[in-house]
């Protein structure tokens, strides 16, 4: 009976430390979170005059030239919003220039798929004399969301 209860010990050890290896590798193999740098140049740009919309995208110190970016372009309280495809990269950079007719605050959210992942920041930039801008509650479509 010793014999045999010494037995099953063992095989419950060697099955946790062969599990807890298993649960090891997943954890080493998963991919590095796809990061996005969205910068508007020059940030109080003038009318009829062009800024530079730009997303830096890399996955860990790798830059990622295949990636999908849409760039979606907005003024504050405005129902209309124009999303531009940008499909070339250099080096990792997506790039649009834009001008835009009418002053006031606008927004842009760049939104990035690569390698099974996706990632949307936010900026806000200004056009000549800023507009009022949108509520604060209204920054982030996922606030307020209450997640489990």
């Amino acid at each position: 009976m010793k014999k045999l209860s010494l037995m099953v010990v063992i095989v419950l050890f060697l099955g946790l430390a062969v599990s807890c290896s298993q649960q090891k590798d997943k954890t080493e193999s998963l991919p590095e979170m796809l990061e996005v740098n969205l910068s508007i140049k020059p940030a109080n740009g003038g009318v009829n005059k062009p800024i530079t919309i730009e997303a830096m995208v890399t996955q860990g110190k790798e830059k990622v030239n295949d990636a999908e970016v849409i760039f979606e372009v907005w003024r504050a309280k405005d129902e209309k919003h124009e999303k531009v495809e940008v499909k070339k990269a250099e080096d990792g950079l997506y790039r649009l220039e834009k001008s835009f007719q009418q002053e006031g605050t606008y927004y842009v959210i760049s939104h990035v798929t690569a390698r099974d992942m996706h990632n949307m920041p936010k900026k806000e930039f200004i056009i000549g004399t800023p507009s009022e801008p949108e509520n604060s509650n209204t920054d982030d479509a996922m606030d307020g969301m209450e997640m489990e």
